[in-house]
């Protein structure tokens, strides 16, 4: 099968395009899929330059999230046949990574695709959905909670927005930093007084009037250092940090607990280290009912083109530079 590999880390200049390499073999309960869609992620970058998440690779390909058909089902497979397209976020526990033609994953991580929306749209969601949606469930959010989310137009960021005005819940306030960004918020359902520009002064200060003076029940960062610290400077005493990032400083760690701070850890390979894989897909499932019913809306896509290492590098610079303006990457996999 044709795949992009990653011969060191480093630069996006170490993809590589091989054209032979071996189409995986689906054990008992695994299905074996066709890619159509694949989508990029900052975890993939990150990886790419060998920081601590690549110590999660197995496979010289990388890519973490995607859509496909069905090909070949294991013998102890239930749930899927051949032929029916699906999606997942494969993280860690695939074959290979999905900047390739197959893949081969657990049957017990990936969900059937709704009819209504793309393979493109497809391979946007499972890893922000999924990881908003966990980041939601922890929370416990009261209806009338005051939540802050910094980063909001990103990937987790922006489905998390979607999930919370899908809940009803009102007293939002988020950061985004362009034009495009903003759009997509107002897009999702936030008023424009529910955003605000990161890059003002006083930012602490802008944010909590707009939170009609108080500070936040929640704070949700989706970005880490700086904004790590923002969040906790916004939110109440013993309120709730939830970290998306794991890139808290120490200055950020010191405000958490001088305010008495609970501390959510948001890791969506938590479940798999502890054999629990059946959560993603049981997740799917949840984001799958919410996406038929209406009730939230796939994210905003970007094709960046099809398999190639042009392709993946392209996707990579613009993941780096912040270029993405709200939208998900995704190749194509013809």
């Amino acid at each position: 099968m044709k795949a992009i590999l990653l011969k060191d880390f480093g630069s996006a200049d170490n993809f590589i395009q091989k054209d032979d390499f071996p189409v995986p073999a689906p054990g008992n309960t695994d299905i074996l899929i066709n890619i159509k869609a694949a989508a990029f992620n900052p975890v993939d970058y990150q990886m790419r330059q060998g920081k601590t998440e690549s110590k999660r690779m197995h496979s010289p390909i990388l890519g973490r999230e995607f859509s496909g058909i069905v090909v070949k089902a294991g013998k102890l497979v239930k749930k899927f046949k051949e032929g029916d397209a699906v999606f997942a976020a494969s993280g860690s526990m695939g074959s290979n990574g999905t900047y390739a033609q197959y893949i081969s994953i657990p049957e017990n991580i990936a969900a059937k695709k709704p009819e209504s929306i793309t393979f493109e749209e497809a391979a946007a969601i499972p890893t922000a959905f999924v990881t908003a949606l966990q980041c939601y469930n922890r929370l416990s959010l009261k209806e009338t909670d005051s939540v802050f989310v910094s980063g909001a137009a990103g990937g987790v960021g922006l489905a998390f927005v979607k999930l919370l005005l899908a809940k009803r819940h009102k007293q939002i306030i988020v950061t985004a930093g362009n034009t495009e960004s903003k759009q997509q918020l107002i897009q999702a359902g936030l008023s424009e007084q529910q955003i605000i520009d990161y890059k003002q002064e006083d930012l602490a200060s802008k944010i909590i009037s707009a939170n009609k003076g108080n500070y936040f029940h929640h704070c949700i960062d989706m970005v880490g250092g700086k904004m790590a610290e923002l969040s906790a400077e916004v939110l109440i005493t013993n309120g709730t940090y939830a970290d998306v990032t794991a890139l808290t400083t120490e200055a950020a760690r010191g405000k958490l607990f001088d305010k008495g701070a609970v501390i959510i850890n948001i890791s969506n390979y938590a479940y798999s280290s502890n054999g629990n894989k059946g959560y993603y897909g049981e997740s799917l499932n949840e984001i799958t009912r919410l996406l038929e019913n209406n009730f939230i809306t796939p994210p905003p896509v970007q094709i960046v083109g099809e398999l190639s290492a042009e392709t993946v590098k392209k996707a990579h610079l613009m993941l780096e530079d912040n270029l993405t303006k709200g939208r998900k990457l995704v190749m194509q996999i013809i």
